[in-house]
């Protein structure tokens, strides 16, 4: 995919200028200025600033991270790039992971912030930025991001180019390198959860603050909590230990979003937290399997609780009815979070979640019917979380749990197991996650 990049890019490129055409035409605008956005103060009484992040809307035409910067698109003229490019010798920000926009667009470069209205034809101008203060200063005759524009503008951004799939692709095989090194440390010897996540990123080559979201990385009852950043120092008490890492990368600003569950040790607990990973593992790879066209992802989700009820009662968790176990809400006390999302160059990317889920499901972040071009997660889980399994001992459906096994595996926290996929018109789907990192989870 790296070798065709050039030509995949002018491609996108030009399905952007068309697409881009067509939203302005729709919503009545001549112009939309996308912002790259700026740095952002810690403190008012500091000089400290954030990592910047290159606003998603700007990355979309541009592997750039230049803040202070700006893209004028219009309906008329090719689009402006207006690089801002200040003097300074305090940082130079990295160099872009390729330059082919530079041919195709005009480059205006800019030493210190100025309106970029002059780029702009005389009609009317939207501006995308974070505030309406910054929208003013790029353009002042300009509507501040206007809701049926962005939601145009999402829209396009929901299905993606053979350039966006190559860049996730690529950012999926440079997330397995981390993904491969902490599976095998894990299985010489456990560390702390610090440690592991500093060899993740020296195994990517990333900073922390290039990564996509900050890597979770838990091991035992850590792994109860779903975005667990808080990492432990020490060394583990304990040689029974499970390992959940949900960590990513990127590629031309697209990101990979990977997890992947592992077990050491020995005893019956072990071996029973084992079988329930590769349950896990089974029942995500169904649910890749029936990503197709047309299917609505809720629906998914829904087939996600009874595939969850199933591996539940496989393992003696449950002793009811995989029925009862979706029916009486047991499934969503192990299973409490949506089974995925869109991905992109936001890692919960947008133009998938247009309408709300139903209420049993408030923490579904994809509601669409699965399109061709989409680019989303599979996530399953089953945990031991505290906070929701207290309230279903206490319950008149506590029989139809096995108390007595949930507490053996608490201990281990959960399991998470997670593939980034492609919805295909020919194949149903593509996992661009599997052809890097092909197994999801288990002994380490």
């Amino acid at each position: 995919m790296k070798a065709n990049l050039p030509d995949l890019y002018t491609a996108h490129f030009r399905h952007l200028t068309s697409e881009f055409a067509t939203a302005l035409a729709a919503t009545g605008f001549d112009a939309v200025v996308l912002d790259a956005g700026e740095l952002v103060a810690k403190s008012r009484f500091d000089d400290a600033y954030y990592p910047f992040r290159v606003a998603a809307s700007f990355a979309h035409w541009l592997p750039l991270v230049a803040s202070g910067s700006s893209l004028v698109v219009s309906t008329d003229r090719r689009p402006t790039l207006v690089w801002m490019q200040p003097d300074s010798f305090w940082e130079q920000p990295a160099p872009p992971e390729h330059t082919e926009f530079m041919r195709l667009l005009d480059v205006v470069i800019q030493r210190s912030v100025a309106s970029v209205g002059q780029f702009a034809p005389t009609g009317r101008v939207a501006v995308l930025a974070e505030t309406a203060t910054r929208a003013a200063v790029l353009c002042e005759r300009a509507e501040f991001n206007p809701p049926d524009l962005i939601a145009a503008l999402d829209q396009i951004r929901s299905i993606k180019t053979r350039y966006e799939i190559a860049s996730i692709a690529q950012a999926n095989a440079r997330a397995a390198h981390g993904h491969d090194a902490l599976s095998r440390a894990f299985a010489e010897a456990p560390a702390s959860e610090l440690l592991f996540h500093l060899k993740y990123l020296q195994a990517t080559s990333q900073d922390d603050a290039d990564a996509p979201y900050k890597n979770i990385v838990a091991m035992g009852n850590h792994c109860a909590t779903l975005h667990h950043i808080a990492y432990h120092r020490g060394l583990p008490d304990s040689q029974n230990l499970s390992l959940l890492v949900d960590a990513g990368a990127t590629c031309n600003g697209y990101h990979a979003d990977i997890t992947r569950t592992w077990l050491r040790g020995h005893g019956a607990a072990v071996d029973a937290f084992g079988g329930l990973i590769q349950h896990v593992d089974t029942l995500q790879q169904q649910l890749c399997e029936a990503v197709k066209v047309g299917v609505p992802y809720e629906e998914l989700h829904d087939h996600a609780h009874v595939l969850v009820g199933e591996a539940l009662r496989s393992v003696g968790l449950v002793r009811g009815s995989v029925e009862q176990a979706v029916a009486k809400d047991i499934t969503y006390a192990f299973f409490p979070h949506g089974l995925g999302h869109s991905l992109g160059l936001q890692t919960h990317d947008v133009g998938c979640a247009r309408i709300a889920p139903r209420a049993d499901n408030p923490w579904l972040r994809n509601t669409s019917k699965m399109a061709v071009g989409q680019v989303l997660t599979i996530e399953p889980g089953i945990y031991f979380i505290d906070g929701l399994l207290q309230p279903l001992r206490a319950s008149r459906h506590a029989a139809l749990v096995d108390w007595r096994l949930v507490d053996e595996l608490a201990q281990f926290g959960g399991i998470r197991i997670e593939d980034d996929i492609v919805v295909d018109a020919q194949l149903g789907h593509q996992n661009l996650t599997r052809a890097v990192l092909p197994v999801g989870g288990g002994r380490a």
